[in-house]
């Protein structure tokens, strides 16, 4: 069978619910990010059934509420975690507040889903390792750039099925749009929100993990800066890093907070991955000037030239094989070991950093 017959084979399915009505209820505490809502909706999608939402502030609430009317108010974040149907709770506070939550969660004997970055520091992160080790529970994260994005979901397939050989580097590209008039104090407070290596760059680190198949890797480099907003002087509005993987893969990564308002979505993300036989570049929230929607995968090998059109096509099977794992005891969506050390990479890169100092 020739390379491009299996690859023609390969299913662009959208997985449908894993389990039925009742089988398994989750809850929602903490409103800070707005990554809760696809957290939820993916969860929904897959069967699950929402149960309860907390926050402290009742206008969080009230707009959760009106995406998610199933959603039952809880007067207090006790109401949830001894509820006894409830098998796990999805979370997005503030960074710096994530790991403790996991913490009070799993005691309660439920498992934790939590908004990136989980932690903040080393500290959380090896508390957090001790609490899973000790519980046997689950500590997932929504590493979003790639779960919850179809066309890096099906850059694994392809990269399973041999499409492009042994991948040998990662390129990642995550810029984003700041609003700083539309975020709260916290997003500016670096001991808040991690700085932006910890923040948005660990969905970088954990797609580079993930492409190459490696289970450790070294920072060889990092850097990060304040270059345009000195009204914020806790604020990195850029970072990069180079990393190479136990198995040799090179990555390199650049994130910023940078994207112009002409853009007609909140950042030009892209991957870039490297084979022996090929290259696949993903251009996931936009093509620029031609189609607004995004979900593009492009493939060369030595069959030729594909383009992948996949918005609506793939789906995002993360969210029902979470389920499962929770259920089962599987590890079929990520296993533990690696989802903590794409945090612990990205934790690592951001306290090697270099500061750049802007005159």
């Amino acid at each position: 069978m020739h390379k491009s017959d299996f690859i023609e084979g390969i299913p662009l399915e959208n997985p449908g619910p894993v389990v039925g009505p009742g089988e398994f209820s989750f809850a929602a505490i903490g409103l800070d990010h707005g990554h809760i809502y696809g957290m939820c909706r993916g969860l929904i999608e897959a069967g699950a059934e929402l149960k309860w939402v907390y926050d402290s502030d009742e206008k969080k609430v009230d707009r959760f509420v009106e995406t998610f009317p199933q959603a039952q108010r809880a007067s207090s974040e006790e109401v949830i975690l001894e509820d006894e149907t409830i098998h796990l709770v999805a979370g997005a506070t503030i960074p710096y507040l994530r790991c403790d939550l996991g913490i009070r969660v799993m005691n309660a004997g439920k498992h934790y889903f939590s908004a990136k970055a989980p932690f903040t520091t080393l500290q959380q992160l090896e508390k957090a390792r001790r609490k899973t080790e000790e519980t046997g529970l689950k500590w997932a994260v929504f590493y979003s750039e790639r779960v919850y994005v179809e066309s890096a979901v099906f850059a694994g397939r392809l990269i399973q099925a041999g499409a492009i050989g042994r991948v040998l580097q990662v390129l990642g590209l995550g810029p984003h749009r700041l609003q700083a008039e539309t975020r709260p104090s916290w997003f500016f407070e670096r001991s808040s929100y991690g700085g932006i290596l910890c923040d948005i760059g660990s969905h970088q680190i954990e797609q580079f993990l993930y492409y190459t198949d490696a289970r450790d890797a070294r920072v060889v480099h990092s850097k990060v800066a304040n270059y345009a907003h000195p009204e914020y002087p806790e604020l990195d509005d850029f970072g990069d890093a180079s990393l190479i993987a136990d198995n040799g893969a090179a990555n390199y990564f650049r994130v910023d907070w940078f994207t112009p308002d002409g853009l007609r979505t909140w950042g030009d993300g892209r991957t870039f991955i490297l084979g022996t036989d090929g290259s696949i570049e993903l251009r996931k929230y936009i093509d620029l000037t031609r189609d607004g929607k995004g979900e593009h995968l492009y493939l060369v090998n030595h069959e030729g030239e594909k383009h992948f059109s996949l918005k609506g096509k793939v789906g995002f099977p993360y969210f029902g094989q979470l389920i499962s794992d929770c259920l089962h005891g599987t590890e079929k969506a990520m296993t533990q070991v690696h989802t903590f050390k794409a945090a612990e990479l990205s934790l690592i890169a951001q306290k090697k950093a270099v500061h750049v100092t802007v005159s």
